[in-house]
C-alpha cells in the first residue's frame, strides 16, 4: 500500500492506492483536468466568481460538466466542487488502471473506492468534538464522496457558523457542493442550527448522509459508513 502527498498549485492532493501506477493516473488526471479549467475560468470569469450555479457553454470540458451538475443540485456556485470533482476524476483514472484500493483526498474533499476497510477521521476545528471521532469505509460503502466545509476555515467562502458539516454522497463533487449549502444555513443556536442543516440535506439529490457539528452538539441525517471512535492525534495512517 502507497501513500503519496502532493501539492500542485493550488491543489493540496492526498492519494492511497495499492497500485502504484493508478497513483500516477490520479495525478496526471489532476494536472490535465487543472490545466483545462484554468482555460475555461479564462474565458468565462464570471465562472470563477458566481455564488449561484452557472451553465457550461456547449464546449466546456468533463471537468466544468461535473462542477455544473454538483452546483445546480445543491444551489450554489460551482467552484464550491472544484475541489471533489478533480478527485473524481481522477479517482475514475485509478479504477480504470485497476486499483483495489483507491483514495483521494483533494483539500479535505474525499473521493474514494476500496475493497478494503478505510478509517477517515473528522476535523471540526474548535468543536470539542474535533477529531474524537471519524467512519469506517467498507467496501459496500464504496464508490463514496465525502465533502466537508466549515466556517471556520480560512480556504473557502462560508455564509455559516458550524464547525464542521460532513457529506457523504454518490461522488465527492455532490458532497463538497451539498457541504458548502448545508454549512451556509447553519446559523444561531446549536441545535435550531443543526436542524436546519439537516432538513436541507434530505432535499439535496445524490446526499447519502450528513453530519452537521456546532460547538459541542451534533446532528446525524441519512446512510453513513460505521461509525468510530479515536482515540490521540489524526495522522496519514488513519487514512
Amino acid at each position: 500500500m502507497k501513500i503519496i502527498r502532493k501539492i500542485i498549485e493550488e491543489t493540496d492532493v492526498l492519494i492511497k492506492s495499492d497500485n502504484e501506477k493508478a497513483i500516477k493516473k490520479a495525478l496526471k488526471s489532476i494536472e490535465e483536468n487543472r490545466k483545462l479549467l484554468k482555460i475555461y475560468l479564462k474565458n468565462y470569469p464570471l465562472f470563477l466568481y458566481s455564488l449561484t450555479p452557472v451553465p457550461a457553454a456547449s464546449n466546456a470540458p468533463e471537468i466544468i460538466k461535473r462542477m455544473v451538475e454538483a452546483s445546480n443540485r445543491a444551489y450554489v456556485g460551482p467552484m464550491a466542487s472544484v475541489a471533489g470533482a478533480l478527485a473524481d476524476l481522477a479517482l475514475e483514472e485509478m479504477i480504470k488502471e485497476g486499483a483495489e484500493v483507491a483514495l483521494i483526498e483533494n483539500g479535505g474533499e474525499i473521493a474514494v473506492n476500496s475493497k478494503i476497510d478505510i478509517n477517515i477521521g473528522i476535523y471540526a476545528f474548535n468543536s470539542p468534538l474535533s477529531k474524537k471521532f471519524g467512519f469506517k469505509i467498507s467496501q459496500k460503502d464504496c464508490p463514496l464522496g465525502i465533502g466537508t466545509s466549515s466556517s471556520k476555515s480560512t480556504r473557502a467562502l462560508s455564509f455559516g457558523e458550524a464547525d464542521a458539516v460532513t457529506v457523504m454522497a454518490e461522488n465527492a463533487a455532490i458532497a463538497d457542493a451539498s457541504a458548502t449549502a448545508i454549512c451556509n444555513v447553519v446559523k444561531g443556536e446549536p441545535e435550531e442550527a443543526i436542524q436546519k442543516g439537516l432538513n436541507l440535506a434530505k432535499k439535496i439529490n445524490g446526499v447519502k448522509g450528513v453530519i452537521i457539528i456546532k460547538e459541542s452538539h451534533i446532528g446525524l441525517w441519512g446512510k453513513l459508513p460505521k461509525l468510530l471512535e479515536i482515540n490521540g492525534e489524526l495522522n496519514l495512517n488513519s487514512f
